[in-house]
């Protein structure tokens, strides 16, 4: 394991277990099969969800540790050594993929993601070893994004439950069979925070995603039986609907305020940065969704995968009642506040 600054633990802990470099390409209209396209300006970024965590909570001055598999000489590790990021990087000798990402001037986006370098169970020991160090004494630990290939499908539940021994909160941010995986595993495995989409709640629910779209009372239904398994915590992301906060403090709604959408990419990444930092602020629920939707929001308002600075984001902007108000979107709509792919 190599880190790249003295010091142990730190106040947030982020796992990119997938990393990737983003490439981002404008493009002057919509994308045209078959056809020759003449690109605006492109944008390359060190990403993965967990590394966009980590640059969000660090451009707001906030000690983040950044866990990933790398190697030493690796374009990602460069990069987020000279944005300043805190490391812990376990070498590995395959680079690191590039996820592309093709905007349309309407904010639409199109993903195309590399599957990602095969990790051993060395490598995986090492990230492990490496993240429980790390989370001693933080606040948070932050499990994001896809696993990467060799991971076992539940490999997100074996990591809470070796890292409840450290005291810190756990967030997860995932989709699909490690989602599943996490959930099926039963209540000691379960985070103290879950961020899915409405896409993801369907899945949950083994229900389709019209069900939870459509219908509020269906969407709650869904959320309380995470909180039955034992998640404290659902902050469900609505696209440029805002987002939903459920606790056992009760259910809160948020509305994103109107922007000019960017790039989605790393949306629901800044969300889940913005909630932490609330918490770590000692907001109460209604404030760490209203800072969570300032984040993502502000995030879709810029170009490629940039994350938001607190200057750029404005809580005050948002919009918070009391209780699911109107309809949730789809995951497919704008993800003002977050909804972006794994």
């Amino acid at each position: 394991m190599r880190t790249s600054s003295a010091g142990t633990g730190g106040w947030v802990v982020t796992l990119t277990a997938n990393p990737s470099l983003d490439r981002t390409l404008d493009l002057p209209g919509p994308l045209e099969r078959g056809t020759v396209t003449r690109l605006g300006p492109s944008h390359t970024e060190p990403g993965g969800k967990g590394v966009n965590v980590s640059r969000a909570i660090a451009a707001a001055g906030v000690d983040v540790v950044s866990v990933l598999p790398a190697a030493d000489d690796d374009p990602v590790v460069r990069a987020l050594q000279a944005l300043g990021l805190r490391l812990a990087s376990v070498p590995i000798g395959t680079p690191v993929r590039t996820n592309y990402t093709l905007t349309e001037p309407d904010g639409t986006t199109t993903k195309l993601n590399e599957p990602g370098a095969r990790l051993d169970a060395t490598a995986l020991a090492a990230l492990e070893a490496a993240v429980h160090e790390h989370a001693v004494g933080a606040r948070w630990v932050v499990l994001s994004g896809s696993l990467p290939p060799g991971a076992p499908l539940d490999w997100y539940a074996t990591l809470v439950r070796s890292l409840r021994s450290t005291g810190a909160r756990i967030a997860v941010d995932t989709s699909e069979a490690p989602l599943l995986a996490l959930l099926a595993a039963g209540p000691d495995a379960v985070p103290d925070l879950l961020k899915p989409n409405t896409e993801e709640l369907a899945q949950l629910a083994g229900l389709p995603e019209e069900a939870v779209t459509g219908d509020p009372a269906t969407a709650l239904a869904a959320v309380a039986a995470l909180h039955d398994r034992g998640v404290a915590e659902v902050l469900l992301t609505l696209g440029g609907e805002g987002a939903v906060l459920s606790t056992a403090e009760g259910v809160w709604s948020a509305r994103p305020p109107e922007i000019t959408v960017r790039s989605t990419v790393g949306a629901g990444d800044s969300s889940l940065a913005g909630y932490v930092l609330a918490d770590l602020a000692g907001l109460d629920p209604a404030g760490r969704l209203r800072n969570a939707v300032a984040y993502g929001s502000a995030s879709a308002a810029l170009p490629g995968s940039a994350v938001p600075t607190p200057a750029q984001a404005d809580p005050a902007a948002v919009t918070v009642t009391p209780g699911l108000t109107g309809h949730p979107a789809p995951a497919e709509a704008v993800p003002a506040a977050g909804a972006d792919a794994r």
